[in-house]
C-alpha cells in the first residue's frame, strides 16, 4: 500500500505492520465497507490521514466487487469528470478531506466518516455530524467508536470494536488507574448492596469494585462480574480479584442471567460504551428484582473526562442529568441521586417497575 506523503503523520505501511495489526485494519475496513448502502453512493472521509484510509477502503470495496471511483485533491476536476462519465447505478464516489466534505459532487454526502486522533485537528469540532467515527489514536490499531443508528451495519459490530479498544489497554489499566480503588469503594458504599443479596458488577474491567462488593454482600451473598473483553477478565484474575466473584464473558445488551435475580447493579464507566443505551437499561430491568438499586459511576466527572479526551462537553450527552433521567424513566428506573463533580460521577437509580 502506498502511503500518501501529503500527511504529517502517515499511517504505517501495510507491510510494516504485524499480522495482528493487519487483521485489525481488515476488520475495520470490512465493517466500513458493509455500512455503504446499495445504489449510487457518495462517501467522504475526513480527518488526519483521510487519503490513506480512503485508498484502503476503496481497495476493500473493489475487492468485494463494488464499483468505486476515488475523488482526490490531487486531480479534483478530472476525478469528478470521471465519476460522472463512469458511474453506474451502484458506483461509490469515495472522497477525502475537508474540501470534498464541504463541496460534494452531488446534492449531499450519503455517508461521512470522521477519523479522530489525539492531535488537534481543524475540524475536530465538526466530528459530531459524522455518521461514523473511527479512532486512530494508534494508527496501527484503528477502532470504530461510533456508528449512527441510521446507518445499516453488520450485527454486533460494537462487540468486536469494544473488545479491540479494551484489549489494547487491559494489561496497563491498573497501572494507569490503580489509585482509583478508594473511589470505587466509596461508590459501592453509597450503593449499599444488601447483605446476602446478589450484586452485579456490569462492565467490571479489571475488577476494581469486586473486593468492596464482596465485603458488602458478605459470605451469604453473591457477586457476578461481567465484561465483554476477555483481556479485562484475565487482568482481573491476574490482580487476584477473581475469588471475589463469578467472572462472566458477555455482552451487557444480552445478559446471560435469569429474570429478577439481582438486587444491586454497579456500572462503572460503562454506559457511554453501550451501543444501545435503552436496550442495556431494559436488560437491567429484566434481571433485577423490584426496588433494585443501580449505581452509575466514574472516578472522574464528565467535564474532566471530556477535557482528558480533548473534547467539549455537550449538554445532550447520554449522562447529562436530563438525558439520563429520561433514559432511566423510559426503561423502568427512577433517578434518585445525581453528582457530577470534578472528581467523580455518581448517579443512583431505583427500579420503579
Amino acid at each position: 500500500m502506498t502511503v500518501d506523503a501529503r500527511h504529517e503523520t502517515p499511517l504505517p505501511d501495510w507491510q510494516q505492520m504485524t499480522d495482528v495489526q493487519r487483521d485489525r485494519w481488515a476488520t475495520v475496513l470490512g465493517t466500513l465497507a458493509a455500512t455503504v448502502p446499495a445504489g449510487a453512493v457518495g462517501l467522504v472521509i475526513d480527518g488526519r490521514d483521510a487519503a490513506a484510509v480512503a485508498d484502503r477502503l476503496a481497495e476493500t470495496l473493489l475487492s468485494a466487487g463494488r464499483p468505486c471511483i476515488r475523488l482526490t485533491d490531487a486531480t479534483p476536476l478530472a476525478d469528478e469528470d470521471r465519476w460522472f462519465i463512469e458511474r453506474t447505478p451502484s458506483t461509490v464516489a469515495l472522497a477525502d478531506g475537508p474540501r470534498w466534505r464541504a463541496e460534494p459532487p452531488a446534492a449531499a454526502w450519503d455517508l461521512v466518516i470522521w477519523l479522530r486522533t489525539r492531535e488537534p485537528q481543524p475540524r475536530q469540532e465538526t466530528s459530531d455530524d459524522a455518521d461514523i467515527v473511527v479512532d486512530l489514536a494508534d494508527p496501527a490499531w484503528p477502532i470504530i467508536r461510533r456508528i449512527h443508528r441510521r446507518v445499516a451495519t453488520p450485527d454486533h459490530w460494537y462487540v468486536t470494536e469494544s473488545q479491540a479498544f479494551f484489549a489494547l489497554r487491559a494489561a496497563t489499566w491498573d497501572t494507569k488507574f490503580g489509585d482509583d480503588l478508594p473511589a470505587y469503594a466509596a461508590a459501592v458504599a453509597q450503593l449499599d448492596p444488601p447483605p446476602g443479596g446478589t450484586a452485579l458488577d456490569l462492565g467490571c474491567g479489571t475488577g476494581r469494585a469486586l473486593p468492596a462488593l464482596r465485603k458488602a454482600v458478605g459470605p451469604a451473598g453473591s457477586v457476578i462480574a461481567l465484561d465483554l473483553t476477555p483481556d479485562m477478565l484475565r487482568a482481573a484474575r491476574a490482580a487476584d480479584r477473581a475469588h471475589h466473584a463469578a467472572l462472566i464473558l458477555a455482552d451487557a445488551h444480552h445478559l446471560p442471567l435469569a429474570d429478577a435475580t439481582v438486587h444491586t447493579v454497579f456500572a462503572a464507566g460503562l454506559l457511554n460504551h453501550l451501543h444501545d443505551l435503552h436496550t442495556g437499561l431494559r436488560e437491567l430491568t429484566r434481571v433485577t428484582r423490584p426496588a433494585a438499586r443501580l449505581a452509575i459511576f466514574h472516578p472522574s466527572g464528565r467535564a474532566a473526562l471530556a477535557a482528558r479526551h480533548g473534547r467539549t462537553l455537550r449538554p445532550d450527552e447520554p449522562l447529562s442529568e436530563q438525558r439520563l433521567r429520561h433514559s432511566l424513566n423510559a426503561t423502568g428506573w427512577a433517578l434518585t441521586a445525581y453528582d457530577d463533580s470534578p472528581h467523580r460521577f455518581f448517579a443512583l437509580a431505583i427500579r420503579s417497575t
